[in-house]
């Protein structure tokens, strides 16, 4: 870790890891010896109920309104613990705001520390790892009633079509009605053709008997993320869909057989990319084969051609090949893994 003798905190997703504290105003400083948090009037009482203990709150309210107040309380902590060089996350600051840091911090070198906190994150404790179970049970129940509602349609005779963007706006209710707090991003649902664009914008495409839906969805349940990609047949698959997706599968497979903790991101993402080049679709796999997940959808580590980092004991990834043949169809499987020193643990109970 960089030699500092504190850390600004700026980023909300490290700041509810170290704190709890979810407000969408305020930062966190860390020092040796004690660790602070700033925010304003509307979220003090919320961060005195929620908080974890021994974490100071500052009150910013004033200090924004005057700014002299503000550089001089600042400057008052950063002296009383003796701070010469300040660790900064650059990657989550726009210029203007790191300029506005650097010029309350006088007297102290700024050096970056992006990243840090992300690989302290990366290995989850026994109580993330149960909310992220969580969350993607709630994931395979809602997915399991929009399966239903898919076919329920389609035997029935009513003329009203489903459209993409109604699953969708159905994934998010099912969510709420089921536990989540929220989803983890918007839902992806692609009828047919639309199913070969990778993340794809759901619109008001009618959904034709025979047409394959690709749903990539996910939950957010006490602020962790769940991720699943399924593929749904609306009638029988031709040749060439059954082709492509036995052969994202067999990828997928693979992957989840050879995956466990110290290997590179690199020959994580080779498992599957090898096997899907082998069957000739290499050029229509262009995306990574996996990410982190927690509180942020897309967290460290990244399964992909260019990661060099290893991955470690108890971080969860997901596990997501496809294939995409332009203005034809798409298929993507994905699942999240929990990794382990021998090998991994499937969190996804959800059938294929």
């Amino acid at each position: 870790m960089t030699q500092v003798q504190a850390r600004l905190i700026t980023n909300k997703s490290n700041i509810a890891y170290l704190s709890n504290f979810t407000g969408s105003s305020g930062f966190m400083l860390l020092t040796k010896g004690k660790k602070y948090l700033f925010t304003d009037f509307r979220y003090i009482e919320r961060a005195q109920n929620s908080i974890k203990k021994g974490i100071a709150i500052v009150d910013t309210t004033r200090m924004w309104r005057n700014k002299k107040e503000l550089v001089e309380n600042w400057g008052k902590i950063l002296k009383k613990h003796k701070v010469k060089t300040l660790g900064v996350e650059e990657s989550d600051l726009t210029v203007s705001r790191y300029k506005f840091y650097k010029k309350i911090s006088k007297g102290v070198k700024l050096s970056d520390i992006s990243g840090e906190m992300e690989q302290i994150r990366e290995k989850k404790s026994a109580e993330e790892i149960k909310l992220t179970t969580k969350s993607q049970r709630i994931n395979e129940k809602v997915f399991l009633e929009i399966n239903k509602i898919v076919h329920k349609h389609l035997k029935s005779r009513s003329r009203k079509a489903i459209l993409e963007i109604d699953l969708a706006w159905k994934i998010k209710e099912l969510g709420n009605q089921f536990g989540a707090e929220d989803v983890s991003f918007d839902p992806i649902v692609g009828f047919g053709k639309n199913s070969s664009i990778v993340h794809h914008n759901p619109g008001k495409a009618k959904l034709k008997k025979g047409e394959i839906i690709l749903v990539d969805m996910g939950m957010k349940y006490k602020g962790y993320c769940s991720d699943m990609t399924r593929m749904i047949f609306t009638g029988q698959p031709s040749e060439k869909e059954i082709e492509v997706y036995n052969t994202v599968l067999e990828a997928q497979l693979a992957a989840i057989k050879g995956i466990k903790a110290g290997m590179t991101g690199i020959k994580a993402d080779a498992l599957a990319r090898e096997v899907i080049e082998e069957a000739g679709y290499g050029e229509y796999y262009q995306h990574a084969g996996g990410h982190g997940v927690g509180l942020d959808i897309h967290e460290t580590p990244s399964l992909s051609q260019n990661f060099q980092g290893k991955l470690k004991e108890n971080s969860i990834i997901t596990i997501e090949p496809g294939i995409y043949l332009p203005g034809k169809f798409g298929v993507r499987i994905e699942d999240m893994l929990l990794v382990t020193k021998k090998g991994n643990k499937n969190l996804t109970k959800l059938k294929k």
